[in-house]
């Protein structure tokens, strides 16, 4: 692997009596994009807090560009570009207005950052908005603004909060067009997600945190690929909860390696589903949905079906 732009080691924070972050260490490679994934509460807020310098950890180190963090938080500051979860564009100014005040905070000469917003504005898809001011914008909009206005410094790392929250499809999917783009061009991404499609489809690699520890890491497929059975028959309609307990189907939950149920539906997790097909084919007043194990299989199996609030 090539030198890492950026490095956790041990980070540890504690909150009055409770660890938030318990010894998390994980490294960002030039190129690379790592997803942090994990339900509410599991400390990706917190330690992404602690990667830009926003809060000191108790123990370990932030090491960026081979800077330390926070002390060097300047310094390594002009080299990233950051996408929070909340709208911090300027209301007042318009598009283009937002990209040159944003710009001056880096240092650079408004001729420079003139230069550059027609360039950023077409990457976002928004040259036909360069008037227009943020709430006039859809909420798509807004993030492409938000990650064009995080590109204006030319960050070698990119920090993305839940960059996609509360979009609709269309917009995701423009989203994560652009942000492959970035990968194409050389840019590293660190990227928190609550939808394990996006993790599925831009991240190289994969954290997985919980109650502030790291339970896995590695390739998206190759972590399926470990933990999990290789397909899932779904089951449900009137009659499916009763396929998880009853005697009366004790041979067809045997059909499947893991058998779990959440809500109506009844999940069959096998190495080859066929037999199991077979059994449930009689069933008329079962629905079924034959697939291969995913990201949220993952996650789910690793963190539980239990909702979890925020905090």
């Amino acid at each position: 692997m090539s030198e890492l732009l950026f490095k956790c080691r041990d980070l540890v924070k504690r909150y009055g009596g409770q660890t938030v972050v318990d010894r998390l260490s994980f490294g960002i490679a030039p190129g690379e994009c790592l997803g942090v994934i994990g339900p509410n509460g599991a400390g990706k807020t917190t330690t992404i807090r602690m990667c830009l310098g926003l809060t000191a950890p108790d123990a370990g180190a932030v090491t960026a560009f081979g800077l330390p963090m926070p002390q060097e938080a300047l310094a390594v500051k002009q080299r990233l570009g950051v996408v929070s979860q909340m709208d911090t564009l300027d209301p007042d100014f318009s598009c283009a207005e937002n990209l040159l005040v944003y710009g001056r905070y880096f240092g650079l000469k408004d001729a420079s950052i003139r230069a550059r917003i027609p360039q950023l504005l077409e990457f976002a898809a928004l040259s036909h908005k360069a008037d227009a001011k943020p709430g006039e914008l859809s909420g798509g909009m807004k993030r492409r603004l938000s990650l064009a206005r995080a590109l204006v410094n030319d960050p070698q790392l990119l920090l993305l909060d839940e960059p996609t929250t509360g979009l609709d499809p269309q917009a995701r999917h423009l989203m994560w067009e652009r942000l492959q783009l970035l990968l194409q061009q050389g840019k590293s991404i660190l990227l928190t997600t609550h939808f394990m499609d996006e993790a599925e489809r831009l991240c190289s690699r994969l954290l997985v945190l919980d109650h502030g520890r790291k339970i896995a890491e590695g390739r998206p497929r190759e972590l399926i690929a470990q933990h999990l059975e290789p397909e899932v028959v779904e089951v449900y309609g009137a009659g499916a909860l009763a396929l998880h307990n009853a005697p009366a189907h004790a041979a067809l939950r045997q059909l499947a390696g893991r058998v779990e149920v959440s809500g109506e539906t009844v999940f069959f997790y096998t190495q080859d589903a066929r037999s199991l097909l077979q059994a449930l084919a009689p069933m008329h007043d079962l629905r079924t949905l034959h697939r291969p194990a995913n990201l949220e299989d993952l996650f789910l199996k690793l963190t539980g079906r239990q909702i979890r609030e925020d905090g």
